[in-house]
């Protein structure tokens, strides 16, 4: 199970039904992800939150709030996850692949972490692609 895709599929169906925020299971890789996400402007903040169901548990969950405009359209128009369990894409840093004529940003995890192309281009470091916004 894929569950970077399952939180990109929960992000992109919440924004499309304009809801406010989202939660999903936590993992470091998700944590570092929305963590680029609201560098790049796309979200307006993310938490890490113990489960309040089960307080012995000791289970946490990510809550995203998502970010609209005034006229409340989502500013995450896509997301598509790029390399896969059963591929995995990896590029150099001169190679990335531009996301929908550069209004977009790729996800890209790296030996230095997980980052924006543009960082990634900046730091001279190739990774793999994770994951396309715009």
């Amino acid at each position: 199970m894929d569950t970077i895709a399952n939180m990109l599929t929960s992000i992109r169906n919440a924004s499309m039904k304009n809801k406010e925020k989202v939660e999903f299971p936590y993992s470091k890789l998700k944590a570092s992800i929305l963590k680029v996400l609201k560098e790049e402007g796309f979200i307006s903040n993310y938490r890490v939150m113990k489960d309040e169901a089960d307080k012995a548990s000791k289970k946490q969950n990510i809550r995203v709030i998502l970010k609209y405009t005034e006229n409340k359209t989502p500013i995450i128009n896509g997301i598509r996850r790029m390399s896969k369990p059963g591929i995995r894409i990896y590029r150099s840093y001169d190679n990335m692949p531009r996301v929908r004529a550069a209004f977009g940003v790729n996800i890209v995890s790296t030996p230095k972490g997980v980052m924006s192309d543009k960082a990634a281009r900046k730091e001279r470091v190739g990774g793999e692609v994770i994951c396309q916004v715009w």
